[in-house]
């Protein structure tokens, strides 16, 4: 009863049952053959996604910028970026968008700005400057830094400023220096700006590294790591102010629109997603959290070559699934611009097994209890680039790391290089796969990111031509998103927490069953379905082999998946 009741008394909205698409858009399509995407590129697109069945479409940095890390340096939250387009680019995309009934979420940046936004520009003119408190400024110590922390993309968190004799904070890339949000005329202006985006007509906001925008008073020393600096995510992540700080966004914007609103939320635990995705809707519809993704960090973080325990996955899974539960709502990713390609990391790439492999990693996902997020090209099972050489990359952290770890001596250079090859954002931001001409379709000029050389086997015009393609699959998860509430609201009950090679689990609401299966593994391997669904009759729902009912014993293929809905109906009536 207790499971049947907390579905029951869920709360149903529009952003709980949609389905997210994250477009990068350097990498989505370029319409004027500069070689980089743009808004007009997207345009053209929509009918695609729009095939694809998505609701929302996550929209990363398009504002303009300096392009120190890709757009999340904004110099200007109200101008478009100008290799991307127009603000009227930007418009008849919204338009359009509209007209087919897909939604849009900006991302939003506002743990900091580009160096080169007009509030820097004169914050760093003088201490007593009307902006210099828009961000953190603070005196040396000894000659050194004002605290030991580091920052995310290597070296100090700190960067010293000749014009004041001070350094400012920047826990990102020294040209991305931190909002001071004790600031109340930096809240205010943040509001504002997000006011406006709401009255252009957009549906949402993705907050960046939201959880960070609260430091803890003093910016007492971390500790020390292989980097020889500070860890800072003590002090910073998920700080004294930080549900304050958002329960006023909430107040003065979000509340006043119909959004959804997701916080990337690093260092954030159960208890305090809770709180920023509480069903008493007082801050934000959920977050993106990083526990699943960081179980192959190991004690380099995530620069390494160690694969996922499923074992360990379904930990992690199962405890965001079953403690959430109508307490707060769940975000379901696998891949995003900052992640490698899931099928190169959890499935398996080979020519064999890719595409059964990305099928049995969408359904594991997308029969959960959460919002599912698409990144552009997940649905066609596209994989990690073969880098050959340092000078391939692009992103800034996977650059600056491979220096850093190298030059200190603490990795190997051919080691580091396999590393980044493996785990690097950029496996990530290689363009988007359409066709088989040349540069997959993507530009008719030279791509800023090299293609991925598979792209003659892995497009999206092969894959919409072809009815079992992984497109065509993603296109059915989609689909019963919509038909099925179990899919969405059902609650949610792990089976064989230890196995290595299965990931199975039972999704309940009301009289109905869904049970999911999912191997891991490319070996044939036999399962049990559980004791109380034995000898009923269940329709599978999806599946990526051609298999027409489920056994009570069943030998899986190699990544064999499916979906069975049970519930008390007579064989006739399916």
């Amino acid at each position: 009863m207790k499971n049947k009741k907390g579905a029951e008394n869920m709360e149903k909205k529009w952003w709980k049952s949609s389905v997210v698409y994250q477009i990068y858009p350097r990498s989505f399509c370029d319409s004027n053959g500069d070689g980089i995407g743009d808004l007009n590129g997207i345009r053209s697109k929509l009918w695609y996604l729009k095939e694809l069945g998505i609701d929302v479409i996550w929209l990363s940095p398009v504002y303009q910028s300096p392009n120190d890390d890709m757009g999340y340096d904004i110099s200007d939250y109200q101008a478009i970026m100008k290799e991307f387009g127009t603000m009227e680019d930007y418009d008849r995309m919204l338009e359009l968008a509209h007209e087919l009934g897909i939604k849009i979420m900006m991302d939003l940046v506002v743990n900091h700005t580009s160096d080169e936004h007009a509030w820097f520009v004169e914050s760093r003119k003088s201490k007593d400057n009307p902006y210099r408190d828009f961000y953190i400024w603070r005196d040396g110590k000894d000659g050194k830094e004002p605290n030991n922390w580091g920052s995310c993309f290597g070296g100090s968190a700190w960067k010293y400023d000749g014009a004041t004799d001070q350094y400012y904070l920047h826990l990102f890339s020294q040209k991305q220096p931190d909002l001071n949000w004790e600031n109340e005329a930096v809240r205010k202006s943040v509001f504002d700006m997000m006011t406006w985006w709401c009255d252009k007509g957009i549906d949402g906001f993705r907050m960046d590294v939201i959880s960070l925008i609260s430091k803890v008073p003093g910016l007492p020393d971390g500790t020390v790591g292989k980097s020889g600096y500070g860890d800072f995510g003590p002090y910073c992540a998920n700080g004294p102010r930080v549900h304050e700080y958002l329960q006023e966004m909430n107040r003065k914007v979000l509340s006043r629109y119909d959004l959804i609103t997701v916080g990337e939320c690093s260092g954030v635990t159960v208890e305090e997603a809770k709180k920023y995705a509480s069903s008493s809707g007082k801050e934000l519809n959920m977050v993106f959290q990083f526990e699943h993704m960081d179980l192959d960090g190991g004690e380099s973080f995530k620069w390494n070559h160690k694969k996922i325990k499923l074992s360990e996955l379904k930990a992690v899974m199962s405890k965001w699934q079953t403690q959430l539960q109508g307490k707060a709502w769940n975000s379901l990713y696998w891949c995003n611009h900052d992640q490698p390609r899931i099928v190169s990391r959890m499935g398996n790439d080979s020519l064999k097994y890719r595409e059964v492999s990305a099928k049995m990693l969408g359904t594991c996902l997308h029969m959960m209890q959460g919002t599912p997020y698409i990144f552009q090209g997940e649905e066609l099972g596209m994989t990690n680039y073969p880098f050959t050489s340092l000078d391939e990359f692009r992103d800034i952290e996977s650059i600056n790391v491979y220096h850093e770890l190298t030059e200190k001596g603490i990795v190997s250079p051919e080691e580091m290089f396999d590393y980044i090859s493996y785990k690097g954002r950029d496996n990530a931001r290689t363009p988007m796969q359409w066709d088989d001409s040349e540069h997959a379709g993507f530009t008719k000029g030279t791509p800023w990111i090299a293609v991925n050389p598979n792209y003659k086997e892995i497009n999206a015009k092969e894959q919409l031509e072809r009815a079992d393609s992984v497109f065509h699959y993603y296109q059915k998860l989609i689909a019963l998103r919509k038909q099925y509430d179990i899919i969405v609201y059902g609650d949610y009950e792990l089976l064989l927490p230890e196995s290595e090679e299965i990931y199975s689990y039972i999704r309940s609401l009301e009289e109905q069953k869904l049970l999911v299966i999912c191997s891991f593994t490319e070996q044939k391997i036999s399962y049990e379905v559980p004791e109380n669904l034995r000898g009923r009759n269940g329709k599978i729902l999806i599946s990526n082999y051609d298999r027409a009912r489920v056994q009570d014993s069943v030998t899986l293929e190699p990544y064999e998946c499916m979906a069975v809905l049970y519930q008390d109906r007579s064989a006739a009536e399916w």
